[in-house]
């Protein structure tokens, strides 16, 4: 099992260097070659050449990518210093970059929005996998009777129906018509008991979405497993049917839904845009919208990179949980 984990995490680690090579190419070098000027996008189109020119200098954007990128990768760890003539700014470790529009550093952004997107991934991420799943295995279980096709035309609406319009929609009825809810947000530092009811619509309406998806995905998986040779085979030896299906068929048909939430959860992490916007909360997601419609690259860049890490941890936390589920995949 140790093998295992340290083979993870040194290709990890490489995956990591090429994410931020990749992207930084993407945002940097791809614009060059298409005769686009970065430094314009730093400054606004109407600024005059002589300030275009001292954020160029500033941000080493004339230097070969492969410096700009040490540079960058340097600054995660140690900090970095834009320096133009006289003027100098400073970015402290860990340096995401910075942005010059709002003459603010990348990191105390990225930080201050993070936990509110984590906190909605989360939230969604335990109430889609309860009944996503529940209601999948339950489906697959009783294959035709009512329950099976109620649950998947539920299941067939929720993956239809857009998060601005089922967001929107249990507003108007929860907080506006009913009052039950108040889905103003409010910081759980200020107010725990508050955070959690202004947290609920937009945990329930993106959860609805995925426990869709999860359900569908189950019951086909559950289907296709209940009728192996192994499922008969237990069923012949007198096991009880509990122990059948969350014993054996379960642990087969988790698999698959291990890699889905890796992904999910990852690019959740990194911004659950449409939710953040539906219902004003103050995430990555609205912080990368912002950030777009002002061109402000530094930001873009940032929470680009920190949608990439987050993935790319989901998917080695999915990697572990796979040696535990199936002990063959530590041979792999």
């Amino acid at each position: 099992m140790l093998a295992y984990l340290l083979r993870r995490l040194f290709a990890a680690a490489v995956m990591l260097m090429v994410i931020i090579l990749v992207v930084f190419s993407i945002f940097f070098l791809v614009p060059k070659w298409a005769g686009v000027d970065i430094a314009t996008s730093f400054v606004g189109k109407q600024a005059d050449p002589a300030a275009v020119e001292a954020v160029r200098t500033k941000l080493g954007l004339s230097d070969p990518i492969f410096i700009q990128v040490w540079h960058f990768f340097k600054g995660i760890f140690v900090g970095r210093t834009y320096a133009a003539g006289g003027d100098i700014t400073h970015c402290s470790a860990p340096c995401f970059g910075y942005s010059f529009r709002s003459e603010q550093a990348v990191w105390p952004v990225l930080t201050d929005r993070f936990p509110v997107t984590l906190g909605l991934a989360l939230g969604a991420a335990v109430l889609w996998l309860v009944f996503g799943i529940a209601a999948g295995v339950l489906a697959a279980l009783k294959r035709g009777s009512l329950w099976d096709r109620s649950a998947m035309v539920v299941a067939l609406s929720g993956v239809s129906l857009p998060i601005y319009f089922t967001g929107l929609l249990s507003v108007a009825i929860f907080d506006i018509g009913l009052h039950w809810i108040d889905a103003q947000y409010v910081p759980f530092s200020q107010d725990p008991a508050r955070w959690f009811e202004s947290m609920l619509l937009p945990w329930i309406t993106l959860a609805f979405l995925y426990a869709a998806m999860y359900a569908r995905i189950t019951r086909a998986n559950m289907l296709e497993i209940l009728g192996e040779d192994y499922i008969r085979t237990a069923r012949a030896k007198g096991l009880k049917e509990q122990v059948v299906i969350g014993k054996h068929a379960m642990r087969s048909t988790m698999t698959p839904i291990l890699t889905m939430l890796g992904m999910d959860l990852g690019a959740l992490i990194g911004g659950a845009i449409l939710t953040e916007t539906t219902f004003s909360l103050p995430g990555l997601g609205q912080a990368v919208l912002t950030a777009i419609k002002n061109q402000d690259l530094p930001i873009i860049l940032g929470v680009t990179l920190i949608t990439s890490l987050a993935v790319l941890i989901a998917n080695l936390v999915v990697d572990v949980l796979y040696a535990v589920i199936d002990p063959r995949v530590r041979l792999a």
